[in-house]
């Protein structure tokens, strides 16, 4: 028998999503569309004996084509022609989320019709016919709960039972259509015509809703109760602050860190030893044990352990989300975000940059217009990163150990003010000519579906784990092998191998700078490869063995670099290097999200060009400025 196909269409937020994977748990799919950025997801399940492909098609409002979302779902359906469409509604908001499926309907897709959140329908004291709902529509009409396993085997039951070519338009549906043609077909004003049909689509749900739908009065809903204080105009960013404080905790110190500090003593004291006996028992090559060491599992190793931190910040990202609390995030943070250019949706990639670049850079597909995500897109790389912390961290426990919580927060503000700095600037320079759109919908509250946590979480973490096992590795052979060779071959000298070079190159830049040793220059164009490698370089070259990527370790490795280092540093070269390490060039990885992203190598090399001469010109006025103070 025949894979049944199956597609999940709605608006956003209409537990579309909960249901897709309810369905498919982790056998699904994910990758792109042809020619675009938005997610395509895919998933697989068996039922009564009979495979079952889903894929859950983008939100969306309506199916004018006007945006990527709109464009995929109405060619989705209209060319590949799936078996069953399911058009997800929200019980709740059932007069919105007709519109939608009155338009399916005008282009001749018959649709299973889920009220979706019967539950939350039912606390709002909404009442609903579905046997009316058929009538109505001449659709078949099917009640779900998102999370209820039941009500999610009986979906499966409508799709395998469920004849779609048995279904047609109800007469009332017929007539509207005729109305909606013959408005098309009239030579009339393009603009006047498409408000008329939008007109005619609102009667004939207020028809359909008088019908079908009783309503009670139950008073405020608990979602009105609760914004009442979280979207409240005095209260709403303090509490902000205060849940992005806690997650950064939950991340850096109670969770995620804890969890990084143990897979960090498991590979430095277990895992590397253990390797590195072993080849020395299998006799292999000097020059290869190097490699594997001090190369790929140094290299790699670095970068695993703040794997943890990663999973932990997007779990706890994905449970807010979960709760219906981010799109409140959004609203509260539009007017602040409205004056650097940016809708308030644009804040939610930039929370994400403090965790990594890399998901930050893929959540701007989330914005309504291309301006915002692109502005987005290239603003983020100013934030402080998992990876950029550790710089940070190391330093200001070098130079600044009475302050140096003070001199890292201090560090996570430069970036923020400069990603609101810049984003002004190209909202009113490189994209002054587009407009941005905020439409926004405010879910109600509920508790998050763990299963969805979960598998979002494991999702987007997983793009890290790529980067560490390909991108990362081989950047650790690269750095490895310009450190050891030059090209008379292997040398023992550090400062005459390829990277010293390479340093040195580097390093005449920032005469004016404090910063213009070669090792320093080394560490920036390893910075370039990956953001964790300006520490870890820095500890080779000034001969600190197992120099620590972990913050919290900071304190520990300062004395060792410190004294290394000799006069190479300052306290304010020491933080214009700071200040110039948090806002370059991005990493590659970064860089080639960017690519992915914007499918062009002309916005790579922009975000690589601007970042770097922003950072070289603001550490050159910290330098500067902090000398004619007489701080130097």
């Amino acid at each position: 028998m025949a894979t049944l196909s199956v597609a999940l269409t709605g608006n956003p937020n209409t537990g579309k999503s909960t249901i897709f994977n309810e369905l498919t748990g982790a056998r699904q799919k994910i990758g792109n569309w042809p020619g675009v950025t938005v997610d395509k997801k895919v998933g697989y399940v068996r039922h009564n004996d009979r495979a079952i492909s889903v894929i859950d098609l983008p939100g969306t409002y309506s199916i004018n084509a006007r945006s990527p979302e709109e464009k995929i779902v109405i060619d989705y359906l209209l060319e590949e022609k799936p078996d069953v469409v399911v058009d997800v509604v929200d019980a709740s908001n059932l007069s919105r989320n007709l519109f939608l499926t009155i338009q399916f309907l005008e282009y001749g897709i018959p649709v299973i019709i889920d009220l979706n959140m019967m539950d939350e329908a039912k606390k709002r004291g909404f009442k609903i016919n579905t046997k009316i709902l058929e009538q109505q529509f001449g659709m078949p009409v099917v009640e779900t709960v998102g999370r209820s396993s039941k009500s999610i085997k009986n979906l499966l039951g409508v799709f395998t039972d469920t004849v779609m070519s048995n279904y047609h338009n109800s007469s009332i549906i017929e007539d509207h259509i005729a109305k909606v043609q013959e408005l098309t077909a009239n030579n009339k004003n393009k603009e006047q015509v498409e408000e008329e049909i939008i007109a005619l689509r609102y009667a004939l749900i207020d028809q359909i809703m008088a019908q079908a739908v009783t309503t009670t009065d139950v008073g405020a809903s608990t979602s009105e109760k609760i914004d009442r204080v979280f979207a409240n105009g005095f209260l709403a960013l303090p509490l902000l602050l205060l849940l992005i404080y806690a997650v950064f905790e939950i991340t850096f110190t109670w969770i995620g860190q804890p969890l990084a500090d143990g897979l960090d003593g498991l590979i430095g004291d277990d895992i590397s030893p253990w390797i590195e006996d072993s080849l020395v028992s299998l006799g292999v090559a000097d020059w290869l044990k190097s490699l594997v060491v001090d190369g790929v599992v140094a290299g790699v190793g670095s970068v695993l352990t703040f794997v943890p931190l990663i999973f932990t910040l997007f779990f706890c990202l994905s449970f807010l989300d979960g709760t219906g609390y981010m799109a409140r995030v959004a609203f509260i943070m539009d007017p602040i975000m409205r004056r650097a250019g940016l809708t308030g949706k644009g804040v939610m990639p930039l929370i994400m940059g403090f965790g990594c670049g890399v998901p930050a850079i893929m959540g701007a597909r989330a914005l309504d217009s291309e301006k915002d995500r692109m502005i987005s897109i290239l603003i983020t790389p100013f934030l402080t990163c998992g990876a950029k912390l550790p710089i940070m961290a190391l330093f200001a426990a070098m130079f600044f150990p009475d302050n140096a919580t003070n001199v890292v927060f201090c560090m996570y503000l430069v970036g923020v003010v400069m990603a609101i700095i810049m984003a002004k600037v190209l909202n009113i320079t490189t994209f002054k000519d587009e407009e941005s759109t905020f439409l926004l919908e405010l879910p109600p509250y509920r508790m998050p579906d763990m299963k969805t946590v979960l598998l979002e979480t494991w999702d987007k973490g997983k793009g890290y784990l790529i980067k560490a096992g390909t991108i990362i590795f081989a950047m650790s052979v690269l750095i490895w092998f310009l450190s050891n060779y030059n090209f008379d071959g292997p040398t023992e000298e550090m400062s005459e191998s390829f990277l010293a070079s390479i340093g040195a190159a580097m390093s005449t830049i920032f005469a004016f700078h404090g910063f213009a040793a070669w090792e320093s220059g080394a560490a920036i164009v390893t910075g370039i490869l990956a953001k964790e490698a300006v520490i870890s370089t820095m500890g080779i070259l000034y001969g600190v063995a197992d120099i620590s990527s972990d913050a919290q370790d900071a304190v520990d490795t300062a004395s060792q670099l410190m004294g290394s280092m000799g006069g190479s540093f300052t306290a304010l070269s020491a933080l214009s290097f700071m200040v110039f390490s948090q806002l370059y060039t991005p990493c590659v990885t970064a860089l080639g999200t960017i690519k992915k992203e914007t499918g062009k190598w002309k916005w790579v090399a922009f975000a690589a060009i601007y970042t770097f001469a922003a950072a070289w010109v603001v550490s050159l006025l910290v330098y500067q400025i902090g000398s004619l103070l007489g701080f130097a």
